[in-house]
């Protein structure tokens, strides 16, 4: 490009090569930069749809659904266990009874005493844990892939010979009880979700926690346990992920050999529950001792299944994605209101679930001005179109933060156990297509639709006199181990 000097310098003089501006040399660094982002990125989602292409899907006579996929850089294997049972199949009364079975499956069988699972795993040099949420229990293993045989038969034992006594039984319900001290009734900003979470669903049993009401925990018979078990511990009721460094018909062939003498059991009950539309912005305050104030605004939003979806898991990172999201730029480091501020939306749920906006006010500044702040910036996205610039960087966000994630075997097989679980694994192969085709129009109509205050539940904790320090913190994830 051929640049004129200024006219100031005097007229009548030839043209010259000028040195480019900076934001010359900016704009053309940028456009190069997205043409090598873009060609790469094209690049990875070949490779990411080959690699959905690559999962081999079967079931068993006993109904148990199977998920395969080779990946032999490492000779490294995860099993997981994902069971369709979770806090959503509880009932008032009973709650927390999914995570205390989920402690309970630790307790031995059988075959195999108290702790040997755990101890087995880690002789080798691998891992195991196990996490309950809203809509799933999963169990997994991760290490040698020589240990597939060994773990595969663990895990079929302990899936119909769970051995716990009165004593067990007691003990382990203690420590769950311990935990839901620690972790909820000790802990004011969790107490204060939880209580919200309790007005936001009416009729859902997503209303409760996942680790279950005090009181509920302690009432929570050892008969009861064995009903669950045995009513949602089932091979037609769960679904086996392997990844890692194994040819799929071996282990296909293993995988016979032992879940395949499993009989099936009676098809759990259907939860049929389904929460009616709100009609009104609803609010709860929290009075507990605690340094600080903090608000939870919850709003009713589709999940997997509605196109809507994908739209709003790009405002979730306009709104919180990074220090140069919208809402950490200008609560925290413009107006410094906020000590935190964040936004949290869950697509992955068997039902429909929430969009979450939550702050902290700074020393000084209160709970009021961090909402007004807040609905502010909601206003701006249901009035004006997000930029084209901050729109293409969510979607490079989510673009990029899904890719990563691919390159870990456990994560591999956590996105097939859990989407499985809740919808379908297939749902993989829409997801980086239908985030990159959500335009800045549907940004501003999910907004404009969702997040309005009829469709909202407010939750505020207001600190009363402290007599020592608490810790207050946000838990939006809804998984607990």
């Amino acid at each position: 490009m051929i640049l004129f000097s200024s006219s100031r310098n005097g007229g009548g003089r030839r043209p010259r090569a000028a040195t480019p501006s900076w934001r010359f040399r900016l704009m053309t660094a940028l456009m190069a930069l997205g043409l090598i982002l873009g060609m790469m990125q094209d690049l990875r989602a070949q490779e990411t749809a080959n690699l959905f292409d690559q999962v081999v899907e079967h079931q068993l006579k006993n109904g148990l659904k199977v998920l395969l996929l080779k990946e032999s850089r490492a000779p490294i294997i995860t099993v997981q266990l994902w069971y369709r049972v979770g806090s959503r199949n509880e009932w008032l009364g009973k709650t927390g009874l999914s995570h205390l079975t989920e402690h309970l499956m630790f307790k031995g069988t059988a075959k195999y005493g108290p702790k040997f699972f755990s101890k087995e795993v880690q002789r080798v040099g691998g891992s195991d844990n196990a996490f309950t949420g809203r809509d799933y229990t999963a169990y997994f293993e991760t290490g040698p892939k020589d240990q597939l045989k060994r773990w595969l038969e663990m895990e079929a034992d302990r899936m119909k010979g769970i051995n716990v006594n009165d004593e067990g039984f007691q003990t382990e319900k203690k420590v769950v009880i311990e935990e839901r001290r620690l972790r909820t009734e000790d802990d004011p900003g969790s107490f204060m979700q939880e209580t919200a979470m309790a007005a936001t669903f009416e009729a859902h049993p997503y209303q409760w926690p996942v680790i279950g009401w005090l009181h509920d925990i302690e009432s929570i018979s050892l008969d009861d346990f064995q009903k669950h078990y045995h009513r949602y511990y089932q091979p037609n009721n769960c679904t086996l992920v392997v990844v890692g460094d194994i040819e799929p018909q071996e282990a296909l062939k293993e995988i016979e050999a032992t879940f395949g003498e499993l009989p099936a059991g009676p098809e759990p009950p259907k939860v049929t529950a389904k929460e009616p539309q709100q009609y009104g912005e609803r609010r709860v305050q929290v009075l507990r001792e605690a340094q600080f104030p903090s608000i939870l605004m919850s709003y009713h939003t589709p999940n997997w299944r509605e196109p809507d979806a994908y739209a709003l898991e790009l405002l979730n990172r306009i709104l919180s994605q990074g220090r140069s999201s919208r809402l950490y730029n200008s609560l925290v480091y413009k107006q410094k209101l906020a000590l935190e501020v964040g936004a949290d939306f869950n697509l992955d749920t068997t039902d429909p679930f929430l969009f979450m906006l939550y702050g902290q006010p700074m020393p000084g500044k209160t709970v009021a001005q961090v909402e007004a702040a807040l609905d502010a910036e909601i206003k701006k996205l249901q009035t004006d179109l997000v930029s084209d610039a901050e729109i293409l960087k969510a979607k490079n966000q989510t673009t990029a933060s899904f890719y990563m994630a691919l390159d870990s075997i456990f994560y591999r097989g956590m996105l097939l156990g859990r989407t499985e679980t809740v919808a379908s694994w297939t749902l993989l192969k829409e997801f980086i297509p239908k985030i990159l085709a959500v335009s800045a129009a549907d940004v501003r109509r999910v907004a404009q639709k969702y997040l309005v205050p009829m469709n909202r539940t407010v939750g505020i904790l207001v600190p009363v006199k402290t007599g020592k320090p608490k810790m207050e913190r946000f838990h939006p994830g809804g998984e607990i181990s």
